[in-house]
């Protein structure tokens, strides 16, 4: 508890010393207000601006939060004037106000808006698009023209966004469900949470046109998957310069770790040129334990086995592109990633063999050795025209990515008797898995409107997949001291597949009702050939997905929505591979060539209040879904983990999200997601299954504001005890902290972190299959203190780059490398 202790007084000494300055030396002042509606009741999400009152320009923005109330902090001393302005209310200025050194504080008093009921007579008015605009299938965020974007980063209004929570690492969660994929132009960016993180931060408001909320996603995207979708439109922008960022940081926890990087964007008047680079090192342990009693009708086997394992992994990832500008409308642009992934591992194994519990009558004492190297390229080649300024709009991807890997095992298995001697000649074996994974895609979107209240979306997409795996099982020959290959153990396994989809939506706009209808056609032709077992697996097969989405306001206050949509998720390529991998001697695992594509059929009742609390009450419907099950071979005296298409999983969730503000200085967001997990299948394992629990899980997040450049975070979360598949998960929670200070005007961030401060996050998994008797428990590396420093350099209000996905989305997903 000493460094817990240490670290504790250590972040509240830093607090204390920045709240006596603060109070020591004003430089700055600030401005509060609250804005009510017609009714005298809080307005939520008003736009709120605060001007020169010199000139009245813009200097900074805001939203009201859900009780009305708006704060600008660290307001450099001077005379200023706030606007307040919401589409079909009268503007509203309050000011000036003037901060100097004798009155640095103004609360400015409650503000009424009015309805505009004025009318122009033969003028054509334009209507101004609300801040926050919610749609039937997504939640729309109109950043253009809002004061919100001014002073404020992408990661900023991303936390001020509805149904948005960001912790102190960045990364982004929606309506609690963790997993996002941020888009950038309607393309995914293939970044990782803390390079998205530095992206966003280094992105101005400026720069962007509206932000999408896609809780549920439409037949546009692809099929397979059911994660949530933020799309940050960016603006076109005309000015030109340089910008990047630059980061370093390391961290400690039983080993060291580092991490660095940079990213760059240059910009001229016919092109747009960008990058990065980063790089991290980690070291880490991972200790598993696995207690089983393997039963026979002639005797009982226990194994009680202890792993320790340190594992040192380099990460390195980059990315280059150009968009070339031919004219106002139509853009082309190249884009280049890629990743180096290598890796070491020692893992030091004791099982314990016996009859009884607590006595071994012999032992394996195991030394496993580990050494792996992955690569991955990705090259897109892209198109965008903007036909008109109606909104159609044309978009074309192509692109070809290439995956290579191949992980070496050597084991060194010591036999010892109850005595500690030892009793036979040593097992040693080998394996190694080379594997090369490549992806040919391209696709083509269209958008037209039919009308002011009617679009219509389509296009086609194809993408061709190949994947090569040499499985090679050498055993050490002790009489002639040579490694001699196992075939009936070693197995290439060659898997092609041919994806070919389309796709319509119609969106329709009602007076107070939305409506969208979409349908997803995807044609599947694969082939796993096990060239060693001579077993084909071919499958062909063509699957229509439909989406409907309706919404309804109900008043001002009170929207309610409804939803179902479709989805597939194929296994991915390694799954497929039925080739055996030991983790040791008595554990490993192995591909299933026949496992089927599951189906999901998800219903969603949806309810906002006020547009900040929010309610979804879903149920989904899944049949053949794909579950790594834990089984033991009681003939071979093992234990393995396979993938197996269970019959069916009904799944019920009530999902609750709201922040809540508790002072000006401490905002608290929580969400809590309970739900019913039910698992059948008519035989697994030589019987019938069924299993289901009620579960929930709980997180919060807790944001104190020391100063306007200082904050202080602690987040947590619980998950109960529940069942997934044949496992039997016991609860699980942890503790994180962080401090974060900015310097010269964000451009520098310095960040403290905390993950798991009272180390304490664990697994404990038994079996649900009354038949298996096995207690596993793991401990990782969990628990560790970090250190980062970002710097942002150069031109602040120049576009960032024209971020563009490969059309290889879904395919890419499904490929396991090590670049973990």
């Amino acid at each position: 508890m000493k460094k817990y202790t240490i670290l504790l007084f250590a972040l509240y000494s830093f607090c204390s010393l920045r709240l006596v300055h603060a109070q020591t030396s004003v430089k700055s002042g600030a401005i509060s207000g609250k804005v009510l509606d017609e009714k005298k009741q809080a307005f939520p999400y008003a736009t709120i601006g605060l001007l020169n009152a010199k000139d009245s320009t813009a200097v900074q923005g805001t939203l009201t939060k859900e009780n009305g109330q708006y704060e600008f902090k660290d307001i450099a001393l001077g005379n200023y004037l706030v606007s307040i302005y919401v589409v079909g209310y009268k503007k509203v200025f309050k000011g000036p106000f003037a901060l100097n050194s004798a009155k640095s504080a103004y609360l400015v008093e409650a503000v009424q808006l009015i309805p505009d009921a004025k009318q122009l007579q033969g003028v054509e008015i334009v209507k101004q698009k609300p801040l926050v605009e919610r749609q039937l299938d997504k939640t729309v965020l109109n950043v253009e023209n809002s004061t919100l974007a001014v002073g404020n980063t992408a990661l900023d209004i991303l936390e001020k966004s509805p149904g948005v929570s960001v912790d102190k690492d960045g990364n982004i969660s929606l309506r609690g469900k963790q997993g996002v994929t941020v888009m950038l132009d309607g393309k995914p960016t293939y970044l990782s949470s803390e390079q998205l993180a530095n992206l966003l931060r280094s992105m101005e408001g400026s720069a962007i046109k509206s932000i999408e909320l896609i809780t549920n996603p439409s037949a546009k995207y692809d099929a397979a998957g059911n994660s949530g979708i933020i799309n940050i439109k960016l603006k076109k922008n005309s000015n030109y310069g340089t910008n990047g960022t630059i980061f370093a940081g390391s961290g400690y926890g039983t080993y060291y770790k580092a991490n660095g990087g940079f990213t760059l964007n240059h910009r001229k008047e016919k092109f747009n040129v960008f990058g990065n680079v980063d790089y991290g090192r980690n070291k880490r342990f991972n200790d598993l334990d696995i207690y089983r009693v393997n039963n026979t009708l002639q005797d009982q086997t226990i194994f009680d086995q202890t792993s320790n394992n340190i594992r040192n992994r380099n990460n390195s990832n980059y990315k280059a592109g150009v968009d070339y500008f031919l004219n106002d409308k139509n853009t082309i642009g190249f884009v280049f990633t890629g990743y180096n992934s290598n890796g070491d591992s020692n893992a030091d194994v004791l099982t314990l063999i016996g009859s009884t519990p607590a006595v071994g009558d012999s032992s394996v004492v195991a030394k496993n050795l580990s050494n792996s190297k992955y690569t991955g390229m990705t090259f897109n080649v892209n198109y965008k025209s903007v036909i008109d300024t109606l909104g159609q709009e044309l978009t074309i991807d192509a692109d070809f990515a290439q995956y290579d890997g191949i992980e070496e095992n050597a084991f060194d298995n010591l036999y010892l008797n109850s005595g500690g001697q030892q009793s036979r000649a040593p097992y040693l074996f080998q394996n190694g898995t080379p594997s090369i994974v490549k992806i040919w895609s391209g696709k083509v979107d269209y958008t037209y409107p039919l009308n002011k209240d009617m679009k219509l979306e389509t296009g086609v997409k194809t993408s061709f997949v190949s994947t090569d795996n040499n499985y090679k099982f050498l055993n050490f020959n002790h009489n002639n001291n040579l490694w001699e290959n196992d075939p009936t153990r070693s197995n290439q396994f060659i898997y092609d597949e041919n994806i070919n989809a389309a796709y319509i939506n119609i969106n329709r706009k009602f007076k107070s009702t939305s409506v969208q209808v979409g349908l997803r056609a995807e044609q599947t032709n694969s082939k796993g050939n096990s060239v060693t077992e001579s077993r084909i697996v071919k499958r062909d097969y063509l699957n229509f997905f439909p989406s409907i989405f309706l919404n309804q306001d109900i008043s001002k206050n009170h929207s309610m929505g409804l939803s179902y949509s479709r989805r597939i998720d194929r296994p991915d390529y390694g799954s497929l591979n039925p080739f055996v991998y030991y983790v040791d001697l008595y554990s490993y695992q192995f591909g299933n060539p026949f496992l089927k594509p599951q189906y999901t059929n998800s219903f969603e009742l949806s309810y906002s209040f006020k547009k900040t609390l929010n309610a979804t009450l879903g149920y989904s419907h899944t049949s053949d879904v794909i579950t790594e099950v834990l089984l033991s071979d009681t003939a071979k005296k093992t234990i393995f983990i396979s993938n197996e298409n269970l019959a069916t999983q009904d799944s019920y969730n009530l999902n609750i999200s709201s922040p809540l503000p508790i002072t000006k200085w401490w905002s608290t967001n929580n969400n809590l997601t309970v739900f019913y997990n039910r698992f059948e299948s008519p035989n697994l394992a030589n019987a019938p299954y069924k299993s289901g629990r009620l579960a929930f899980n709980f997180n919060t997040n807790q944001t104190i504001t020391i100063n306007p450049t200082t904050n202080f975070e602690l987040s947590g979360f619980f998950v109960s005890k529940q069942v997934y598949g044949t496992l039997l998960i016991d609860p699980m929670y942890a503790i994180d902290m962080g401090l974060s200070k900015n310097f010269m005007d964000k451009k520098l961030n310095i960040k403290l972190a905390a993950n798991d401060v009272f180390n304490i996050r664990k697994n404990k998994i038994t079996s649900a299959l009354p038949s298996q008797n096995y207690l596993v428990r793991i401990k990782w590396e969990s628990q560790v203190f970090r250190a980062t420093v970002t710097y942002r350099f150069g031109s602040t209000n120049i576009k960032g780059a024209r971020e563009r996905s490969s059309s290889a989305d879904a395919e890419a997903r499904r490929v396991k490398s090590g670049a973990q």
